[in-house]
């Protein structure tokens, strides 16, 4: 079986673009908006629907819903794309998800030909490396860390014909999409070994990550864990084949009531 490891250096940023697209396009803030609204309106969870028996659940629920539905949506978007993208793809995705800051594509050799926007405000701070198994289609992501935060990048092969042709890599900074929470600043996101990504919430980002989520996360997909003298309630999601984890503190630790029964 055959692998691939593609290694997209920074230095290849400084590399001009390649003519595959007209990278002189115009793309307006204002376009991106109407165009958005019209062709894929934000999503709408109405968790009032359901009958919550359980405080904390409901806390969460409301909270990660406008958020989980836009990256559930890119995933799809990014993961239905197995060819060279064009044009009509780039605008459609840009106009769907405002929030993504930067798109690439490389050959097969891992070298960007096609970068939008072309000068982008964060660059890359180390190596990005995406592994797989050959013609695997399953989503990648790898997240950035540099000064200005992080930015995760969810990534797939496309083909020409049957052949390996390159990588298609959409990243965005987790806290953007974070701001569509109707309360963001309740709301923790933690990347398991990693980092804690939060915008404001009072927590010890260090004990967060000091949780064993490795072993918690082999058979348990929401819970409650206890950092400190604080309770916190949380929900896994699959980003391609990596964990993240939705947190708030707890409305009430001691409350019963079954979790996700929808």
């Amino acid at each position: 079986m055959r692998y691939f490891t593609l290694i997209l250096l920074a230095a290849a940023l400084l590399l001009g673009g390649c003519g595959m697209w007209d990278t002189t396009a115009e793309y307006t803030k204002e376009t991106w908006q109407t165009t958005r609204d019209f062709v894929d309106p934000p999503p709408v969870i109405d968790t009032d629907s359901y009958q919550f028996s359980n405080p904390n659940q409901e806390k969460l629920a409301k909270l990660i819903s406008p958020v989980d539905g836009p990256l559930t949506s890119l995933i799809r978007f990014v993961n239905d794309t197995d060819t060279l993208p064009g044009i009509d793809w780039l605008d459609l995705l840009m106009a769907r998800f405002p929030w993504v800051d930067r798109v690439l594509v490389t050959d097969e050799e891992g070298t960007i030909i096609f970068m939008q926007p072309d000068l982008p405000v964060k660059r890359i701070n180390k190596p990005l490396v995406f592994e797989g198994v050959w013609r695997q289609v399953s989503l990648l992501t790898v997240v950035d860390y540099s000064d200005l935060g992080p930015e995760m990048y969810i990534g797939r092969p496309y083909f020409e014909d049957i052949k390996f042709g390159g990588l298609i890599g959409v990243g965005f900074d987790p806290r953007s999409l974070m701001r569509l929470s109707p309360d963001p600043q309740s709301l923790i996101i933690i990347h398991p070994g990693h980092n804690v990504w939060s915008l404001g919430a009072d927590v010890d980002k260090q004990a967060m990550l000091a949780v064993d989520w490795d072993d918690i996360l082999k058979s348990n997909v929401h819970g409650q864990v206890q950092v400190g003298n604080r309770y916190y309630s949380w929900l896994t999601r699959y980003v391609g084949e990596d964990q993240y984890v939705y947190a708030t503190e707890s409305v009430d630790p001691n409350a019963e009531g079954s979790w996700w029964p929808f």
